[in-house]
């Protein structure tokens, strides 16, 4: 699929959503909810190519955490229902802290993808990073409006974010090999449902692709 034809430094930012140890390292809230830490993991690469490539062209990066206060009055009931049926508690303790929880070693992003200074970190109590958050502002003080989009989990918080963008009026480029699922099924799904009817929810390209694109802009 075409790219966004106004893809510039001054305009366009990426999103890193949700990379924490919470959701991509053993023993975390992921690993204890029986999820395939593995495979969402495997963008790693692709993000650190793109991070690099965006870094390098100069444009805005931002990234998301998602967790709750330690006093848990910020987390919703039916979401302590939900964690506690997935075998992961919300608050729970576990090798990295408790699980989901602000200030805990496992709510902090990987080392593989730590952000630089000056690189803004969104802490978020839901799924859209939108969501009771300073995210929207940030971008509108910025002049941004265009948002790649990249992260974990494809079908959560990665599609939650980029829906919540495109109501927005933000221009959306999600990367197809710098997000991850646990389940490749749901993967491929959340990809399919942005082209449709002519890119509802914008568009799709690889980190290849992108790296490309933004190497011509320099």
């Amino acid at each position: 699929m075409s790219m966004q034809p106004g893809l510039h430094p001054a305009n366009c930012a990426l999103l890193m959503i949700d990379m924490q140890r919470d959701f991509c390292a053993p023993g975390g809230y992921a690993d204890q909810a029986g999820l395939d830490i593995q495979r969402l993991r495997a963008p790693i690469p692709a993000q650190q190519a793109l991070l690099a490539a965006v870094r390098r062209a100069g444009m805005l990066v931002l990234h998301t955490r998602e967790g709750h206060r330690p006093d848990l009055t910020d987390l919703p009931h039916w979401k302590r229902i939900r964690a506690e049926r997935s075998g992961a508690p919300i608050g729970q303790p576990g090798p990295m802290g408790r699980l989901l929880i602000r200030g805990e070693h496992g709510h902090d992003l990987i080392d593989e993808l730590q952000p630089r200074a000056g690189e803004p970190v969104i802490d978020k109590p839901g799924y859209s990073a939108f969501a009771h958050t300073d995210l929207e502002f940030l971008l509108r003080n910025r002049g941004i409006s265009c948002l790649m989009l990249a992260g974990v989990t494809t079908e959560v918080c990665v599609s939650s974010t980029l829906r919540a963008g495109i109501d927005l009026g933000f221009c959306c480029l999600t990367v197809s090999d710098a997000c991850a699922s646990p389940y490749p099924e749901l993967h491929a799904a959340a990809l399919q449902m942005i082209g449709v009817e002519g890119g509802i929810f914008g568009e799709v390209c690889t980190s290849a692709e992108l790296i490309k694109r933004l190497e011509a802009l320099s």
